[in-house]
């Protein structure tokens, strides 16, 4: 029996029934919120706390199985000495050497070795616990970047679309201009001018920069909305401009916002890497994934591949994830497939 009574379902739960049905963007957003949680423990101290303790030696490859980990005779013979290989590239090959000869082998120091599944940096770091400190800043980067760019964006596109007339074409001739200019380039440029090396400023750079996209959607959706019927019953009772903007159209066109910040998050962590690849993101001892790929470009010359697959392995993962739920979401949310 149908019942004519029942309320119709919203916005919010028809797309969060077609997500549920997507298998590929339930598994996605699980691994969105993996890594989320690993950031979130990341920043509280609990875990990746004293990745600049030193583990291991300097660039130790990557052991599943350290000798806390053996039992039986294994565990008590005398570790083998690995040999040293000729590098003409490698600047600390002989010392290391050295210091390998004259460390005991087996017993007390067997049980100093720790099980590194990423192997160690040229400081002795462990690479796992590196890249989880290194994922903290680049999704911060990369979600806080997006909420001011999309923030700066709706409230431009708000204003453009609602009011019309000089305050639209100001904001059109602004938005010409920043979009003139490839992003990279308008990024790498700010960047160089400020020459202020910080999480913050990569942020304000990212955010400042990246508003062009959600601006020009929400100018449309306002342009579009500003005619309907409770927009003008909402002015014929008396409602202010801005309660009109942000009372009763914004939750309307809410979902626009919502697919771009989740589109700029991916975008935003990209260029955090390539800023700090380049030597314009984070500061020394500050790690993010970019400081990360800048220091294996010089490993790679020795033959340490490890910190290059960790950071890239990582990066890939959430953006692959990131990017699949982006797109399911805005799936999800087109009012055409209601």
């Amino acid at each position: 029996m149908t019942d004519f009574h029942a309320t119709p379902a919203g916005l919010w739960t028809l797309a969060w029934r077609r997500l549920r049905a997507d298998r590929l963007a339930m598994a996605a957003l699980a691994v969105v919120a993996g890594w989320l949680v690993l950031v979130a423990l990341s920043a509280a101290g609990w875990i990746a706390a004293d990745w600049e303790r030193e583990v291991g030696v300097n660039y130790a490859p990557p052991s599943f199985l350290g000798a806390a980990g053996m039992t039986g005779p294994a565990a008590l013979a005398p570790a083998a000495a690995p040999v040293a290989r000729d590098n003409p590239f490698d600047p600390l090959a002989a010392d290391i050497a050295a210091l390998r000869a004259v460390l005991p082998a087996g017993g007390a120091a067997a049980e100093r070795l720790p099980t590194l599944p990423f192997g160690a940096d040229k400081w002795g770091h462990d690479i796992v616990k590196k890249t989880i400190k290194g994922a903290e800043t680049s999704i911060v980067v990369g979600l806080v970047a997006a909420f001011v760019a999309v923030g700066l964006g709706t409230l431009f596109g708000a204003m453009a679309g609602f009011s019309g007339g000089i305050a639209d074409d100001l904001f059109e001739w602004l938005y010409s201009v920043f979009t003139s200019i490839p992003s990279i380039l308008m990024i790498l440029a700010v960047a160089a001018v400020l020459q202020v090396k910080g999480v913050a400023t990569i942020v304000l750079i990212l955010g400042f920069t990246g508003w062009t996209g959600p601006y020009r959607l929400v100018r449309a959706e306002y342009l579009r909305h500003k005619g309907r019927e409770y927009v003008l019953a909402a002015d014929a009772i008396g409602a202010s401009a801005w309660r009109r903007m942000f009372v009763h159209i914004f939750p309307n066109v809410s979902h626009v916002a919502l697919v771009q910040v989740s589109i700029l998050v991916v975008g935003f962590i990209k260029a955090e890497v390539i800023l700090s690849f380049l030597g314009f993101g984070v500061p020394a001892g500050v790690v993010s994934w970019g400081s990360m790929l800048n220091e294996a470009q010089n490993e790679l010359l020795l033959g340490k591949w490890w910190q290059l697959a960790a950071a890239a392995t990582a990066m890939a993962v959430l953006v692959t994830a990131f990017s699949l739920f982006a797109d399911a979401l805005r799936d999800a949310l087109d009012p055409k497939a209601k």
